[in-house]
């Protein structure tokens, strides 16, 4: 398992996880990784905006207390709602790339996350502005679908 962030202007870090992630270890992703991410975006931290699903260990307590305390906002996103989370594309890009790439299967999972973080590397901060900018079709389109499922 791992973790990604990605911006409008490209990916973050990618995080890999070993074992089972639970709410100390996500808020220990969060801490390290994303005001390394928020500090070097070229706008201001409060113009940031931070998306997350609803996974039960994203709203944990102490998760919500550290996120309201940040610099940047939080959006109230529904529950399970994958049609309109941009990384969940860039999760797709990632798999595929990871399959078409490379025409030997990894030898280890050393050498797997040794690929994913080659590939996540790769992705340009254009395909990622893209998928960014594609929000608002995406909220018409579910909107337009009374909620059910798009081509997203």
């Amino acid at each position: 398992m791992m973790w990604g962030c990605m911006t409008s202007y490209g990916t973050g870090p990618i995080q890999q996880i070993i074992g089972n992630m639970n709410q100390y270890s996500y808020m220990s992703i969060l801490q390290f990784h994303l005001p390394e991410t928020t500090e070097n975006m070229p706008y201001p931290q409060n113009e940031v905006m931070f998306q997350q699903d609803r996974d039960p260990m994203h709203i944990e307590k102490s998760v919500q207390n550290w996120l309201n305390n940040q610099n940047f906002k939080l959006l109230d996103w529904p529950a399970q709602s994958p049609d309109l989370n941009p990384i969940e594309n860039l999760w797709a890009h990632l798999k595929k790339k990871l399959h078409c790439e490379y025409h030997t299967m990894p030898t280890s999972t050393d050498n797997l996350w040794i690929r994913v973080q080659e590939e996540w590397n790769k992705i340009s901060p254009d395909y990622c502005e893209r998928l960014i900018q594609s929000m608002l079709q995406r909220i018409h389109l579910v909107s337009k679908a009374k909620g059910l499922r798009t081509k997203y």
